[in-house]
């Protein structure tokens, strides 16, 4: 359980081309999700009984479900529908689908956390739920999501190392190639550990930076149509 220089310089590029994907796979998931779990979120407090009941009833089963059961389903089950997708798109759509589950309950309990009075506001200038969402309670209920969502980034990174139980060439699988056939578990396995952690730290920091920026956790006073009383 030594490492050399030869061993670094042997198994790198393979795990470095696994990472890339990793990277790849995780980004593309999150904007999704991201995205999903947005309008989810948005249709967990609509008016209409059914939209609600259906984005309810979608969010309670995937957070009641393993992700890995779910990637699972995508990629062995599907095909016997006639739907064959390949191990990255298989990826990519399991973490877009649970991620957007969890996402939303954040999104929700943001705008949830907007004072009812901006509500009131913008209906007694006549605007629309439409237009008050964009111009009123998104922008206010994103600055209070950012912490949250910030780390789903991180989990979602450190998750994906399930897709290689798919068989695709991630930086997990990429490991358990290269110690199979070497049996060098330990000298490769650490190298992952440390190409994980080079990865996800930065992200981490990257993440504290933005609350930073946007100053997360400073009261302010209430707003009035999106501005400052």
């Amino acid at each position: 359980m030594t490492f050399s220089l030869a061993d670094i310089v042997a198994f790198l590029p393979p795990l470095l081309h696994g990472a890339m994907l990793t990277i790849m796979v995780s980004v593309l998931a999150f904007v999704l999700a991201l995205i999903s779990g947005l309008l989810l979120g948005i249709a967990r407090i609509s008016g209409w009984t059914v939209i609600r009941g259906v984005a309810t009833a979608y969010i309670q089963f995937i957070r009641g479900t393993p992700l890995l059961l779910q990637l699972f389903f995508i990629y062995y089950v599907l095909p016997y529908g006639g739907m064959v997708l390949s191990p990255f798109v298989s990826g990519v759509l399991g973490l877009t689908i649970n991620y957007a589950a969890y996402m939303a309950e954040v999104f929700r309990s943001g705008i949830a956390a907007v004072p009812k009075g901006q509500w009131e506001a913008g209906k007694a200038v006549g605007m629309s739920r439409g237009l008050m969402m964009r111009r009123i309670i998104l922008p206010q209920a994103l600055r209070i999501v950012v912490p949250p969502i910030g780390n789903f980034f991180v989990s979602i990174f450190k998750d994906s190392a399930l897709v290689s139980v798919i068989t695709m060439r991630d930086l997990m699988f990429s490991g358990e190639l290269l110690a199979s056939a070497t049996f060098k578990h330990f000298e490769i396995f650490a190298m992952v550990a440390v190409i994980y952690f080079l990865i996800s730290y930065p992200t981490a920091k990257f993440v504290e930076f933005i609350e930073g920026r946007m100053d997360i956790y400073r009261p302010r006073r209430p707003a009035v149509l999106g501005k400052a009383v």
